[in-house]
């Protein structure tokens, strides 16, 4: 049964334009650092899963895209490179802390703004609008999703 997801992403790091451009419309989700967001990575998502494309960190933060799990988890290469914003020193090749999964993007739709969200009684108890949630990652109800498929035109 299928899984859904709403991934946040700033569009400075990786737009939906950006995983748009890229081959197959597919971005490797480089960067996560929080251990609760890399658990859902690593042991609950599954290839084909749905994902909610979320611009954050921005003017108007907000669902950009209609994406899908395109991999299974494998390590970030990112925790390795010296050279990296994401770099961490404590993960080692042989025992990686950090994992990540590769997103299509399936269509760019409208941006669903934050506000929009917040006003829609059905939406209500979306896990990104709990407050305090900071999360980067966060599970999606079967109900939530349909709901913002048929605002943005997706069915």
């Amino acid at each position: 049964m299928a899984q859904y997801w709403l991934m946040k992403s700033e569009p400075g790091e990786c737009s939906v334009d950006d995983a748009l451009a890229a081959p197959r419309s597919t971005v490797p989700w480089v960067g996560v650092r929080n251990y609760q967001a890399r658990n859902f990575m690593r042991d609950a998502m599954r290839v084909d899963d749905g994902v909610l494309f979320y611009h954050s960190s921005c003017a108007e933060p907000g669902v950009v895209g209609i994406a899908r799990v395109a991999s299974m988890p494998y390590p970030d290469p990112t925790q390795f490179d010296p050279q990296s914003h994401y770099h961490d020193p404590a993960s080692k090749p042989d025992a990686p802390r950090w994992m990540l999964v590769d997103v299509q993007v399936l269509h760019k739709t409208r941006n669903l703004t934050l506000p929009e969200l917040r006003a829609n009684e059905a939406l209500q108890d979306l896990v990104v609008l709990r407050k305090g949630n900071r999360l980067s990652i966060t599970p999606v109800e079967v109900k939530h999703w349909r709901i913002i498929c048929k605002i943005l035109g997706i069915e």
